[in-house]
Order: structure tokens, then C-alpha cells, then sequence
């Protein structure tokens, strides 16, 4: 028999770092699947570089509304009035995650850079920034160094799996 607390009945709050970890290690591999998805046919002008970042952040956002209203309606229990809204606010790094690539995409689009091959920076960048946030996490979670650097391994890991599927496919 379940305990009759107030405790029980709270829906699972997740703590800042397992927010952050959790969104910006999804955030930094959609970024990188999206560039890649959206460079497959090798349309390189500034305009598809502005489009490419319009649709990166379109698409993050879907994710985070998604992921937040899953959270929202898989927790048990009854909620309160705003729980929705703060299930869809706590996404909040899985948006940010993919603002760094926004910009190297839009900046292209902007003429700041050239605009053929910026994926290849997009995902150098995203390969370090989810092993920044693996090591980070890690280390902040009081692991020793070792661990940790292979925590960020692991997790870039991640992305260099999108980057060789990425040449692959092509």
C-alpha cells in the first residue's frame, strides 16, 4: 500500500543540473541531426542558411513543447493550475542548447561567414559543447576528474555518431 502523503502525490520535480544535462545534451544532438538533415543535399546558399536556422529553432521548440506536455500528462497524480506551464518552462535548455548553432547558422545566412560547408563547425561545436556539459555535469556531481572526462567522452560521443552518420548518408 502507497504512503498517503503529500510527497507521494507531488508530481517528479527534476533538479536544475539533471534539466540541464537532460536538455542540453538532447538540445546539442537535435542541433546537430537538423544540420545534418538540412545540409543533405548540399544547398549551401545564404538564404538555405537562414532557412537551415529558422527551422533549427522551429524545431527546438516543437521539442521542448512535446517534451514538456510529456512530462506534464505522464506524471500521476493530480496537478495544479500552472504545472503545465512549468513543465513546458523547465525545457528551457534543450532551447538554449540549439541557440549556438542557430547562430553559426544565421550568421552564415547574414553573411558573416561563408555559408558553404557550416556544418562542419556546427557539429565541432556541438561535439564540444555536450562534452562541456558531460564534464561539467559530471564534475559538479562531485566525480573525480577521470569519470568525468570520461562522461564527456561518452557524451560527445553522441554527436560524432551524427557526424559520421551525417557522412555516411551523403
Amino acid at each position: 500500500m502507497a504512503p498517503n502523503t503529500a510527497a507521494a502525490r507531488e508530481p517528479h520535480r527534476h533538479d536544475t543540473r539533471e534539466a540541464v544535462l537532460f536538455g542540453g545534451v538532447y538540445g546539442a544532438v537535435l542541433a546537430s541531426s537538423m544540420v545534418a538533415a538540412l545540409t543533405r543535399y548540399g544547398h549551401s546558399s545564404r538564404g538555405d542558411r537562414r532557412y537551415d536556422a529558422l527551422w533549427l529553432v522551429v524545431t527546438a521548440l516543437a521539442s521542448a513543447l512535446a517534451h514538456g506536455y510529456a512530462h506534464y500528462i505522464a506524471e500521476r497524480g493530480p496537478h495544479r493550475r500552472w504545472d503545465v506551464l512549468r513543465s513546458l518552462a523547465a525545457e528551457w535548455p534543450l532551447v538554449a542548447a540549439v541557440l549556438p548553432t542557430v547562430a553559426v547558422l544565421a550568421g552564415a545566412g547574414w553573411g558573416w561567414w561563408p555559408a558553404r560547408d557550416v556544418e562542419y563547425p556546427a557539429f565541432t561545436l556541438n561535439v564540444v559543447l555536450l562534452f562541456t556539459l558531460g564534464l561539467v555535469t559530471a564534475r559538479s556531481a562531485r566525480r573525480p576528474w577521470g569519470a568525468a572526462v570520461l562522461i564527456g567522452v561518452v557524451d560527445a560521443l553522441l554527436g560524432l555518431v551524427v557526424v559520421v552518420a551525417n557522412a555516411v548518408i551523403k
